[in-house]
Protein backbone atom coordinates (compact mmCIF):
# COMPACT_ATOMS: atom_id res chain seq x y z
CA UNK A 1 0.00 0.00 0.00
CA UNK A 2 1.29 3.32 -1.01
CA UNK A 3 1.13 5.77 1.83
CA UNK A 4 1.44 9.33 1.65
CA UNK A 5 3.45 10.47 4.69
CA UNK A 6 1.33 14.46 3.94
CA UNK A 7 -1.60 12.98 6.00
CA UNK A 8 0.37 12.72 8.95
CA UNK A 9 0.78 16.36 9.01
CA UNK A 10 -2.64 16.71 8.39
CA UNK A 11 -3.52 14.17 11.05
CA UNK A 12 -1.21 16.16 13.15
CA UNK A 13 -3.25 19.62 12.61
CA UNK A 14 -6.58 18.12 12.79
CA UNK A 15 -5.58 16.72 16.21
CA UNK A 16 -4.10 19.58 17.72
CA UNK A 17 -6.93 21.89 16.44
CA UNK A 18 -10.27 19.60 16.84
CA UNK A 19 -11.36 21.63 13.64
CA UNK A 20 -11.29 20.73 9.94
CA UNK A 21 -11.22 24.88 9.47
CA UNK A 22 -8.86 25.95 11.83
CA UNK A 23 -6.64 22.73 10.71
CA UNK A 24 -6.91 24.35 6.89
CA UNK A 25 -6.28 27.71 8.04
CA UNK A 26 -2.94 26.39 9.88
CA UNK A 27 -1.84 24.36 6.60
CA UNK A 28 -2.72 27.03 4.22
CA UNK A 29 -5.63 24.94 2.38
CA UNK A 30 -9.54 25.33 1.61
CA UNK A 31 -11.57 24.08 4.22
CA UNK A 32 -13.33 21.65 1.22
CA UNK A 33 -9.66 20.25 0.95
CA UNK A 34 -9.20 19.30 4.47
CA UNK A 35 -12.36 17.59 4.94
CA UNK A 36 -11.23 15.85 1.74
CA UNK A 37 -8.22 14.61 3.58
CA UNK A 38 -9.96 13.87 6.73
CA UNK A 39 -12.02 11.41 4.61
CA UNK A 40 -8.63 9.94 3.03
CA UNK A 41 -7.17 9.26 7.09
CA UNK A 42 -10.72 7.80 8.10
CA UNK A 43 -10.04 5.31 4.91
CA UNK A 44 -6.37 4.82 5.83
CA UNK A 45 -6.78 4.45 9.77
CA UNK A 46 -10.70 2.71 9.92
CA UNK A 47 -11.34 5.20 12.39
CA UNK A 48 -13.69 8.34 12.09
CA UNK A 49 -10.72 10.21 13.80
CA UNK A 50 -13.03 13.40 14.80
CA UNK A 51 -16.93 12.85 15.35
CA UNK A 52 -19.45 16.15 15.80
CA UNK A 53 -20.72 16.49 18.76
CA UNK A 54 -22.94 19.53 18.60
CA UNK A 55 -21.39 22.45 17.19
CA UNK A 56 -18.17 20.92 17.75
CA UNK A 57 -15.88 18.11 16.83
CA UNK A 58 -13.89 15.73 19.24
CA UNK A 59 -11.56 13.12 19.06
CA UNK A 60 -12.25 9.34 19.21
CA UNK A 61 -10.55 7.48 21.88
CA UNK A 62 -8.34 5.57 18.57
CA UNK A 63 -7.07 9.83 17.61
CA UNK A 64 -6.73 10.42 21.48
CA UNK A 65 -4.36 7.17 21.59
CA UNK A 66 -2.24 8.14 18.76
CA UNK A 67 -2.21 12.02 19.07
CA UNK A 68 1.24 12.51 20.72
CA UNK A 69 2.78 9.69 18.54
CA UNK A 70 1.37 11.37 15.91
CA UNK A 71 2.71 15.27 17.08
CA UNK A 72 6.34 13.49 17.62
CA UNK A 73 6.58 12.22 14.14
CA UNK A 74 5.94 14.73 12.33
CA UNK A 75 8.49 16.88 14.61
CA UNK A 76 10.90 14.29 14.08
CA UNK A 77 10.30 14.35 10.16
CA UNK A 78 10.63 18.10 10.25
CA UNK A 79 13.98 17.52 11.70
CA UNK A 80 15.21 15.22 9.57
CA UNK A 81 14.33 17.31 6.52
CA UNK A 82 14.95 20.97 7.50
CA UNK A 83 18.45 22.19 6.55
CA UNK A 84 21.07 22.91 9.55
CA UNK A 85 21.58 26.39 9.43
CA UNK A 86 22.83 28.83 12.12
CA UNK A 87 19.92 30.67 14.29
CA UNK A 88 18.69 33.85 13.26
CA UNK A 89 17.26 35.75 15.68
CA UNK A 90 16.57 38.87 13.53
CA UNK A 91 14.23 36.85 11.40
CA UNK A 92 12.87 34.40 13.64
CA UNK A 93 9.04 34.46 13.27
CA UNK A 94 7.62 32.32 16.23
CA UNK A 95 5.42 31.93 19.33
CA UNK A 96 6.49 30.20 22.86
CA UNK A 97 4.30 29.24 25.18
CA UNK A 98 5.97 29.15 29.06
CA UNK A 99 3.93 27.95 32.21
CA UNK A 100 4.90 29.01 35.41
CA UNK A 101 3.52 29.59 38.89
CA UNK A 102 2.84 33.32 39.17
CA UNK A 103 5.45 33.95 40.96
CA UNK A 104 8.40 32.52 38.65
CA UNK A 105 6.25 34.68 36.10
CA UNK A 106 6.77 38.23 37.75
CA UNK A 107 10.50 37.35 38.00
CA UNK A 108 11.34 36.69 35.10
CA UNK A 109 9.04 38.60 32.45
CA UNK A 110 11.01 41.75 32.67
CA UNK A 111 14.92 40.96 31.75
CA UNK A 112 12.72 37.36 29.32
CA UNK A 113 10.93 40.13 27.26
CA UNK A 114 13.18 42.60 27.26
CA UNK A 115 15.80 40.57 25.91
CA UNK A 116 13.51 39.02 23.21
CA UNK A 117 12.17 42.37 22.10
CA UNK A 118 15.66 43.60 21.80
CA UNK A 119 17.31 40.65 19.90
CA UNK A 120 14.29 38.72 18.51
CA UNK A 121 11.74 41.11 17.40
CA UNK A 122 9.75 38.57 15.49
CA UNK A 123 8.82 35.90 19.17
CA UNK A 124 6.03 36.04 21.54
CA UNK A 125 6.09 34.99 24.54
CA UNK A 126 2.88 33.63 26.16
CA UNK A 127 3.22 33.38 29.78
CA UNK A 128 0.90 31.19 31.29
CA UNK A 129 -0.59 30.15 34.91
CA UNK A 130 -0.32 27.02 36.48
CA UNK A 131 -3.09 24.74 36.07
CA UNK A 132 -5.19 23.40 38.32
CA UNK A 133 -3.89 19.87 38.09
CA UNK A 134 -1.33 17.78 35.48
CA UNK A 135 -1.69 18.10 32.29
CA UNK A 136 -0.14 16.83 29.39
CA UNK A 137 0.44 20.23 27.15
CA UNK A 138 3.88 19.12 27.17
CA UNK A 139 3.71 16.14 25.21
CA UNK A 140 0.77 17.28 22.74
CA UNK A 141 2.64 20.98 22.12
CA UNK A 142 0.07 23.58 23.83
CA UNK A 143 2.97 24.49 25.63
CA UNK A 144 6.74 24.64 24.75
CA UNK A 145 8.29 25.05 28.00
CA UNK A 146 7.40 24.74 32.25
CA UNK A 147 8.62 26.45 35.00
CA UNK A 148 7.70 24.14 38.58
CA UNK A 149 9.08 22.28 41.58
CA UNK A 150 8.34 18.92 40.65
CA UNK A 151 10.87 16.84 38.37
CA UNK A 152 8.02 15.66 35.80
CA UNK A 153 7.46 11.62 35.74
CA UNK A 154 6.79 11.03 31.68
CA UNK A 155 9.91 9.93 30.64
CA UNK A 156 9.70 11.81 26.93
CA UNK A 157 9.73 15.04 29.16
CA UNK A 158 13.20 16.55 29.33
CA UNK A 159 13.85 18.49 32.29
CA UNK A 160 16.74 20.43 34.33
CA UNK A 161 17.38 21.35 37.67
CA UNK A 162 18.42 25.45 37.36
CA UNK A 163 18.93 26.52 40.83
CA UNK A 164 16.68 26.70 44.56
CA UNK A 165 14.57 29.04 46.28
CA UNK A 166 14.18 28.87 49.95
CA UNK A 167 10.85 30.09 52.06
CA UNK A 168 10.67 33.03 53.86
CA UNK A 169 8.01 34.27 55.93
CA UNK A 170 6.51 37.38 54.33
CA UNK A 171 4.70 39.89 57.45
CA UNK A 172 3.29 43.49 56.95
CA UNK A 173 5.33 46.31 58.19
CA UNK A 174 3.53 46.71 61.39
CA UNK A 175 3.09 43.07 61.89
CA UNK A 176 3.77 42.01 65.54
CA UNK A 177 5.47 39.30 64.85
CA UNK A 178 7.89 41.03 62.71
CA UNK A 179 10.10 42.42 66.50
CA UNK A 180 11.73 40.28 68.31
CA UNK A 181 12.63 36.20 68.15
CA UNK A 182 10.10 34.41 65.87
CA UNK A 183 9.89 31.30 67.50
CA UNK A 184 7.47 28.49 66.14
CA UNK A 185 5.16 29.06 68.70
CA UNK A 186 4.85 33.05 67.73
CA UNK A 187 5.38 31.66 64.40
CA UNK A 188 1.86 29.36 64.79
CA UNK A 189 -0.22 32.01 66.83
CA UNK A 190 -0.71 34.12 63.70
CA UNK A 191 -3.15 34.23 61.47
CA UNK A 192 -2.08 32.89 58.43
CA UNK A 193 -2.92 32.75 54.27
CA UNK A 194 -1.68 29.89 51.66
CA UNK A 195 -0.66 30.09 48.58
CA UNK A 196 -2.73 27.19 46.52
CA UNK A 197 -4.36 27.04 42.98
CA UNK A 198 -6.64 24.04 44.43
CA UNK A 199 -7.75 25.76 47.60
CA UNK A 200 -6.37 23.96 49.76
CA UNK A 201 -6.20 24.99 53.08
CA UNK A 202 -2.75 22.43 54.66
CA UNK A 203 0.42 22.54 52.84
CA UNK A 204 4.17 21.01 54.68
CA UNK A 205 4.59 24.29 57.13
CA UNK A 206 1.53 22.36 59.05
CA UNK A 207 2.83 18.74 59.00
CA UNK A 208 6.41 20.68 60.57
CA UNK A 209 4.42 22.11 63.22
CA UNK A 210 2.13 19.47 64.00
CA UNK A 211 5.19 17.32 64.95
CA UNK A 212 6.29 20.10 67.59
CA UNK A 213 2.73 20.20 68.95
CA UNK A 214 1.36 23.04 67.03
CA UNK A 215 -1.68 24.41 65.06
CA UNK A 216 -1.77 27.22 63.18
CA UNK A 217 -4.69 29.01 61.89
CA UNK A 218 -5.48 29.37 57.98
CA UNK A 219 -7.68 32.34 57.16
CA UNK A 220 -7.65 32.07 53.65
CA UNK A 221 -6.00 30.38 50.32
CA UNK A 222 -5.41 32.56 47.35
CA UNK A 223 -4.64 30.85 43.93
CA UNK A 224 -1.18 33.18 43.23
CA UNK A 225 1.48 34.08 45.63
CA UNK A 226 1.05 37.91 44.17
CA UNK A 227 -2.21 38.17 45.66
CA UNK A 228 -1.28 36.37 48.78
CA UNK A 229 0.85 39.34 49.33
CA UNK A 230 -1.46 42.12 48.73
CA UNK A 231 -3.04 40.66 51.28
CA UNK A 232 -0.52 40.45 53.29
CA UNK A 233 0.22 43.92 52.72
CA UNK A 234 -3.66 45.56 53.94
CA UNK A 235 -3.71 43.05 56.63
CA UNK A 236 -2.05 41.16 60.03
CA UNK A 237 -1.66 38.07 57.80
CA UNK A 238 1.88 35.98 57.10
CA UNK A 239 2.31 33.60 54.35
CA UNK A 240 4.85 31.56 53.80
CA UNK A 241 6.51 31.80 49.90
CA UNK A 242 9.98 31.44 47.83
CA UNK A 243 12.15 34.37 48.62
CA UNK A 244 14.21 34.87 45.73
CA UNK A 245 11.33 34.62 43.27
CA UNK A 246 8.68 37.09 45.27
CA UNK A 247 11.22 39.31 45.41
CA UNK A 248 10.27 41.73 43.00
CA UNK A 249 6.46 42.05 44.55
CA UNK A 250 8.35 42.14 48.08
CA UNK A 251 10.22 45.15 46.97
CA UNK A 252 7.04 46.82 45.39
CA UNK A 253 5.32 46.78 48.26
CA UNK A 254 7.43 46.96 51.42
CA UNK A 255 7.27 43.72 53.13
CA UNK A 256 9.28 42.23 55.43
CA UNK A 257 10.43 38.67 55.06
CA UNK A 258 12.21 36.70 58.24
CA UNK A 259 13.75 33.15 57.83
CA UNK A 260 10.97 30.36 59.15
CA UNK A 261 11.69 29.25 62.75
CA UNK A 262 12.01 25.75 61.02
CA UNK A 263 14.04 23.81 58.33
CA UNK A 264 12.26 23.32 55.76
CA UNK A 265 13.68 21.44 52.43
CA UNK A 266 14.93 24.26 49.83
CA UNK A 267 12.29 24.39 46.56
CA UNK A 268 13.55 23.39 43.34
CA UNK A 269 13.67 25.59 40.36
CA UNK A 270 12.44 22.71 37.26
CA UNK A 271 12.33 23.53 33.99
CA UNK A 272 10.53 21.01 31.85
CA UNK A 273 9.90 20.62 27.97
CA UNK A 274 9.78 17.82 25.49
CA UNK A 275 12.07 15.82 24.15
CA UNK A 276 11.49 16.70 20.47
CA UNK A 277 12.32 20.05 21.53
CA UNK A 278 16.24 18.91 22.66
CA UNK A 279 17.92 20.20 19.86
CA UNK A 280 15.81 22.75 18.56
CA UNK A 281 18.17 25.83 18.57
CA UNK A 282 15.48 28.24 18.85
CA UNK A 283 13.96 26.41 21.81
CA UNK A 284 17.57 26.28 23.23
CA UNK A 285 17.83 29.77 23.27
CA UNK A 286 14.66 30.82 24.98
CA UNK A 287 16.11 28.33 27.75
CA UNK A 288 18.88 29.69 27.72
CA UNK A 289 17.41 32.99 27.92
CA UNK A 290 15.06 31.94 30.97
CA UNK A 291 17.78 30.55 33.42
CA UNK A 292 19.66 34.17 32.91
CA UNK A 293 16.42 35.73 33.97
CA UNK A 294 16.12 33.30 36.64
CA UNK A 295 19.41 33.98 38.02
CA UNK A 296 19.17 37.10 40.11
CA UNK A 297 21.36 39.22 41.63
CA UNK A 298 21.98 38.10 44.84
CA UNK A 299 23.63 40.98 46.16
CA UNK A 300 20.41 43.13 46.37
CA UNK A 301 19.14 40.53 48.69
CA UNK A 302 20.98 42.46 51.13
Amino acid sequence: MHLDLNLLTALDALLEENSVAAAAERLNLSAPAMSRTLGRIRRVTGDQILVRTGRTMIPTPHALAIRAEVHDLVQRARGVLEPERELDLANLSRVFTVRGHDAVMTAIAPDLLGTVRERAPGVAVRLLGEAAGDTSDLRHGRVDLEIGAAEPDPPEITHVTVGHDRLVAVLGPGHPAGEGELTPARFAGADHVLVSRRGRLRDPVDRVLEERGLRRRVVASVPTSTAALYLVARSELVVAVPERMCRPTLRVLGLRTRPLPFDLPPVPIVLAWHQRYDNDRAHAWLRARIREALAFDDRASG
